[in-house]
């Protein structure tokens, strides 16, 4: 835990450091300090700008977003006993899309867009859950069924939505959505879905003792005293409120609720008391890091999704292919 803390530390003072217009970590913290004592500038109004509007920001919400989807990721597949399944199994960055691409439609930019796939992906998620609750068999089978089938249905609309949409502005608009990117982050986002994500992950961390019981199964859980369905409705909900927040204000980021709760498994073990911080941890590094290389491998930034799934989708090729169990 304190080798990943300090390792973030790192990616986060060299994040400050990269860039067209450097800021060294020492102006940084000066800059933060000013905000609350009365210093004597040593630097530029330009840096200011930069740091405040720009990279900070972008900063912060790699680093909120990477947390986020990883303890999500992890906390998903505990609930569901399956190491295969990430954050969007119910279908909320599909739903997040389809609502994105309907606001894009209607001539909506900025926060509106964000606010539209927020509540789509809530309501995809809302509309898995009243499914599988009427459907027989496996609880758990019918809900990642549902989630399945839900899906494809909202990627049809997003589909049709591509169909429709004016070549010249909203198709690339729509395009580069789903593509998943930090561009343009601003400190009024991060104060809008801070609240979001402060709360799902703090629920996440208080039941993640639970997720460990989840794992033996309700009859184990029931002898234990535990309420195996309320605890998995509750970790679902907040799980699904994390991802559909983070997918809101950034767009479809793969793989990154996938990949990195198995690499915490080799570090820390399946103990979810352990796992949930440690990917906590991992998830924000791993996606600043990727977002510094997005920025700044080419002078026209690379869509972070694309990022991620190269990086992903290798590792977990090898997690499939090696002998040991998942």
């Amino acid at each position: 835990m304190v080798a990943l803390a300090l390792i973030g530390i790192v990616i986060v003072s060299v994040s400050l450091l990269l860039g067209r217009y450097p800021i060294d970590p020492a102006q940084a913290l000066a800059m933060l300090a000013s905000r609350v004592v009365a210093l004597d500038p040593s630097w530029t109004d330009q840096q200011q700008t930069l740091f405040f509007n720009v990279r900070l920001p972008r900063i912060l919400l790699a680093l909120m977003v990477g947390c986020c989807l990883s303890a999500a990721g992890a906390a998903y597949q505990g609930t569901f006993q399956n190491p295969l399944v990430s954050p969007d199994i119910l279908g909320a960055s599909q739903g997040a899309a389809f609502g994105a691409a309907v606001a894009i439609l209607s001539g909506f930019t900025g926060a509106m867009v964000s606010v539209s796939a927020f509540c789509f992906s809530i309501l995809t998620v809302f509309l898995v859950l009243t499914v599988s609750a009427r459907a027989r068999g496996n609880h758990m089978m019918v809900v990642v069924l549902a989630g399945i089938m839900v899906s494809s249905l909202f990627s049809a609309g997003v589909s049709y939505a591509k169909l429709v949409a004016d070549p010249t502005d909203e198709l690339a608009d729509i395009t580069y959505w789903l593509m998943g990117s930090l561009t343009g982050a601003k400190m009024t986002q991060v104060a809008t879905v801070a609240p979001i994500l402060l709360a799902g992950l703090a629920t996440l961390f208080v039941l993640r003792w639970r997720i460990n019981i989840l794992v033996m199964g309700d009859d184990e859980a029931a002898t234990m005293g535990v309420n195996a369905r309320l605890v998995r409705l509750v970790i679902i909900v907040a799980a699904t409120f994390l991802t559909a927040a983070c997918v809101s204000v950034t767009g479809m980021i793969g793989w990154v609720g996938l990949v990195i709760p198995h690499l915490c498994r080799m570090l820390v073990g399946a103990d979810y008391r352990k796992l949930i911080p440690a990917s906590m941890l991992m998830g924000s590094g791993f996606l600043l890091a990727v977002d510094d290389i997005a920025r700044l491998a080419t002078t026209a930034e690379i869509p972070i999704g694309i990022l991620t799934a190269f990086a992903g989708a290798p590792f977990f090729l090898y997690l499939i292919t090696r002998k040991k169990k998942l």
